[in-house]
């Protein structure tokens, strides 16, 4: 499976994967526990200065390994300029701006709106900066501004509880890919232990990829998809996720997402630790959930019944499939970009119907190398299947 990284060349943990294995993902998440710092901190011990965020006055960090200091330097991602937008409600267009155009603005606005509410607290997520032998730190990274309520549900703890749930279930699975942003964690499990045929939802179809008939591998697979931010961009959430073999396919059913939200009390000013009693009662949660909605989703009724709801509208034939598509995409809001691509996959795919527009969104998300993008994309399969069926 093709692997992607990207790390960050201010010496922090690799932020982002693409299509990486199991093992691989696990080692940068490892990484990133490492290194995470969370605070809560007033704001008046935050400020602005050359784009970065300063912390300044916050006690240190003291764990098993010696003393941290917090106070330093984290220069923002785009998530976490997001949370200074949505928190000091400054528009995000124009905090956008600033910083491409204009930083000493940018600085004079953030400070100006922290002043304002000096005691007010918030959540600074981030990650430290390394220091070398006789050096100090580097610059960390803060990623992200969050409400001083925000319940910490970490993408490392998550997974292993979410893998514990899925070995209690007691289905044969296993992990396809993952994927790792500034904003979420996917991975994608699948169980080929639960397929079914799917002959009139595959006919006539053929892969992009390599050609591979659909009507030779007329086969569906079960699965979902586990997804977490630490960032604020969205709950814990265990969404079915069914696999056309022929081409890997990706068909997430996101009405049906089993969901966490991370939304707890206020907490302490200082650096944010669980309890142990805590984080164990939140994990044993999260890894009997888990188990509840695979034993759901990988049940072959599950996925036969889905399966006969798109066959349903899948087979009616396009007439102009230029303009389905061009509808298609308007209704759901798909960029220019991606519906020029969806509309090659669709001719390569070669199923002139509304089911062969849903496999080209599919398909497409495929190629995309923002993980956040594909995931998106994927999730319109369905809605994009409605879509073209109703276009007339």
């Amino acid at each position: 499976m093709t692997q992607q990284f990207a790390e960050r060349a201010t010496n922090v943990a690799p932020a982002g994967a693409r299509n990486a294995d199991l093992s691989d993902m696990v080692r940068i998440l490892e990484d990133q526990q490492r290194r995470k710092l969370d605070v809560i901190a007033p704001a008046a011990a935050l400020r602005f200065r050359e784009g970065n965020v300063h912390v300044e006055g916050v006690e240190s960090l003291i764990t098993e390994d010696g003393v941290s200091d917090v106070d330093g330097i984290y220069r923002p991602t785009a998530v976490a300029d997001e949370g200074i937008s949505d928190k000091l409600r400054i528009p995000l267009a124009y905090l956008r701006r600033m910083r491409a155009d204009n930083v000493p603005l940018l600085d004079e606005n953030v400070n100006a709106w922290l002043r304002q509410e000096p005691e007010r607290k918030f959540m600074l997520r981030a990650f430290r900066g390394e220091a070398g032998p006789g050096m100090p730190p580097t610059e960390g990274v803060a990623r992200a501004l969050l409400s001083d309520s925000y319940k910490l549900m970490d993408n490392f703890d998550m997974l292993l509880a979410a893998l514990d749930g899925v070995q209690q279930s007691g289905h044969p699975t296993r992990v396809t890919g993952c994927d790792l942003t500034d904003r979420r964690m996917y991975v994608r499990v699948e169980s080929e232990a639960v397929a079914i045929q799917a002959r009139a939802l595959l006919r006539g179809y053929r892969s992009p990829f390599d050609g591979r008939s659909g009507d030779e591998l007329p086969m569906i697979s079960a699965g979902f998809v586990i997804t977490n931010s630490e960032v604020g961009a969205g709950a814990y959430t265990i969404t079915p996720r069914a696999v056309i073999q022929v081409c890997r396919n990706g068909l997430t059913m996101a009405q049906d997402v089993m969901r966490a939200v991370h939304l707890g009390g206020k907490q302490d000013e200082g650096v944010v630790s669980w309890s142990g009693h805590t984080q164990r009662k939140t994990l044993e949660l999260i890894t009997s959930k888990t188990a509840d909605a695979v034993r759901t989703f990988l049940s072959r009724d599950y996925v036969e019944a889905k399966v006969r709801e798109m066959e349903a509208a899948a087979g009616k034939p396009l007439t102009e499939p230029t303009k389905t598509i061009e509808h298609v995409t308007k209704t759901l809001s798909i960029a220019t970009e991606a519906k020029d691509m969806i509309l090659a996959h669709f001719i390569r795919g070669g199923q002139m119907t509304a089911g062969g527009v849903m496999q080209a969104v599919t398909s497409t998300a495929q190629t995309l190398t923002d993980a956040d993008q594909a995931a998106a994309l994927e999730v319109l399969a369905l809605p994009a299947l409605t879509a073209a069926a109703t276009h007339g």
